[in-house]
């Protein structure tokens, strides 16, 4: 272990020449106002701002492979985190791509380093997309995995043909400003979290918790990391840290390090964006392409109501979710059922803004880096993520269930299809860890064993070029997120009394292809027999002008429909989605 630790500082500390050069452009736009720092609080976290999470979900930089992005996973958590305190933390989060970055920017060197201060450079120049678009692989354009090779946004069909969406979503930023020292730091931490460089020093890697302290002085700037806030201690004043190498590491990703030392460089260097208030809606269609402006402050829901009318053209997604009569599981019932103990539902219900509260975890594309069948996991480990941001009044921190796990496992098919009951099944008897531990790779592993690197891993420099592997091994004892009590539902009337008392729940649904195709409105279509073939998430339900609708989550990405979500109309010609739900119960005390 620790030659790991050691090889890893190394490997760092030779980036760090490239890293610090002076950069060529040090800001843009409005420079940052200074007050004293006597008028500023005392202590801040974005975490917890009079008891809203303003924090973006954790990411681990290290999975699949070893990537040197610190650089970007900094740029990119900055950014999500700063549109999610503009935005008041509403449905949805914006989830910057890190990829983007190290196959795109042309300044910095992919997985082999870079700097915050080129990629807002480029964001404000080029616009980035966000993770469903182009999703984190660890690799970049100086091994192998290049700008040309993704474009801007892309999904896949199972017939293996990637392409760009009709549209998308760019986000950008109108300026950026270098900070150096306390004064100027704490000043910027008032509007959003910073990137800072400091030195990954050995005993910075062993961190367990705890306010760090470094006593050799070392300041070698080698790694990135974003600070959220800080505070003061037993009369220790401290910064609050943010890290990209997963939950398993530190306080849950996160760290403590003495703040007015420069203690490893930390107030050395640090910058931060200024989100841009305007998204560009990029529209590219039969071979033309044009943007449009939709203000942040604007709703992203699209309104106009839609009805379809049935289409025979081939589905550009197979199915992926086989009928609950093919699967036997049992139910697991201790408890009274939701439809047993709530006689009276709201008209309409939302988890997407409960209070002015969003419950959701972050939206997927189970479809990149290439096409796989597995809306079952997904469906399933979403509303799982959900009830137990539920169960946490949505406190600090953000959670996100680990897909690829169930697959790798085999709890309960592969992508090629499966059971989203069996999902509940496996979290009850095993337990889920959350992303950081096994990034959506989108595959099938060579062999399905559940293995404890299959579980939770991690892996260690040099970066591997084309055609070489990490080296990486298993996470011992990673935090576990179980199910307790797990059944079957249909029928309007107990959906709606599951997702009210306790959370959304999955649910198999017909896809056609005019259901493909959605871009907004409460979706109706006719069907005379419909297969169920897919899994989707539904997160509440309302009415427009009489009509009754449900809320769904789908795992096709942003690009898809409203923000990834859909509305569909209740009680009839809804593609089945009534009829084969699932749903489960966090177990936080099994989960401690």
């Amino acid at each position: 272990m620790l030659k790991s630790i050691l090889l890893i500082s190394l490997v760092l500390t030779s980036l760090s020449q490239y890293l610090w050069n002076p950069p060529d452009v040090i800001s843009k736009g409005p420079e940052l106002i200074i007050k004293p720092l006597n008028e500023l609080p005392t202590s801040l976290f974005w975490g917890n701002i009079n008891g809203k999470n303003y924090l973006t979900v954790s990411r681990n930089q290290h999975i699949p492979e070893y990537c040197g992005a610190c650089w970007a996973f900094a740029t990119a958590s900055t950014l999500s985190d700063r549109f999610k305190i503009l935005r008041n933390a509403q449905w949805p989060d914006i989830n910057i791509s890190p990829q983007v970055l190290l196959s795109c920017d042309m300044i910095d060197r992919g997985c082999f380093g870079g700097r915050p201060l080129n990629a807002y450079e480029y964001i404000f120049n080029n616009g980035i997309t966000d993770e469903t678009c182009l999703a984190y692989q660890a690799r970049g354009r100086t091994n192998g995995l290049d700008c040309e090779k993704l474009g801007p946004c892309y999904t896949c069909d199972y017939n293996g043909n990637c392409y760009t969406p009709d549209n998308y979503l760019l986000y950008n930023v109108t300026g950026y400003q270098r900070i150096v020292g306390v004064e100027q730091m704490v000043n910027a931490l008032q509007s959003g979290p910073i990137a800072c460089g400091l030195d990954s020093t050995p005993d910075f890697h062993a961190y367990k918790g705890g306010i760090f302290n470094d006593t050799t002085n070392s300041m070698r700037l080698t790694h990135f990391v974003s600070l959220v806030g800080y505070g003061v201690e037993n009369g220790v004043d401290y910064w609050i840290g943010k890290n990209s190498w997963g939950t398993y590491w530190g306080e849950g990703g996160f760290f403590k390090i003495v703040k007015g030392r420069n203690n490893l460089g930390v107030e050395n260097e640090c910058s931060y964006p200024t989100p841009d208030p305007n998204i560009r809606r990029v529209h590219n269609k039969n071979s033309k392409s044009y943007e449009e402006i939709v203000p942040l402050s604007k709703s992203l829901f699209l309104e106009s109501e839609k009805q379809s009318q049935q289409k025979f053209e081939p589905l550009k997604h197979k199915t992926c979710r086989v009928p609950q009569s093919n699967y036997h599981g049992k139910e697991r019932i201790t408890s009274p059922r939701a439809q047993d103990t709530i006689t009276t539902v709201p008209i309409s219900w939302d988890w997407r803004n409960i209070s002015n509260i969003n419950y959701l975890s972050w939206t997927r594309n189970q479809h990149i880096p290439q096409y796989c069948g597995s809306c079952w996991a997904h469906g399933p480990t979403s509303s799982l993520a959900d009830r137990i941001n539920i169960m946490t009044n949505n406190s600090f921190p953000q959670l996100s269930l680990s897909p690829q796990v169930v697959i790798n496992c085999n709890g309960g098919g592969s992508c090629d299809g499966g059971d989203s009951f069996a999902v509940y099944e496996f979290g009850h008897k095993h337990g889920i860890p959350d992303d950081t531990c096994q990034q959506y790779i989108a595959k099938n592993p060579l062999v399905t064993e559940c293995s404890d690197i299959q579980i939770c891993m991690d892996c260690v420099p040099p970066s591997p070029m084309p055609g070489q592997k990490s080296n990486c091994s298993a996470v011992k004892n990673p935090k576990l997120w179980y199910v307790g009590d797990y059944g079957h539902i249909a029928g309007a009337n107990s959906m709606k009394a599951e997702i009210y008392k306790n959370g959304p729940i999955s649910c198999g649904i017909s896809v056609t292809s005019d259901f493909e195709a959605y871009t907004g409105g409460i979706f109706s279509q006719v069907t005379l027999f419909p297969q169920i073939n897919h899994e989707v998430s539904v997160v509440g339900w309302g009415v427009n002008n009489g009509v009754e609708y449900w809320i769904g989550r789908n795992s096709w990405g942003t690009a898809w429909g409203i923000n990834g979500f859909f509305y569909i109309r209740m009680y009839r010609d809804n593609l089945a989605i009534e009829t084969d739900c699932d749903w489960g119960i966090p177990d936080l005390d099994r989960s401690r």
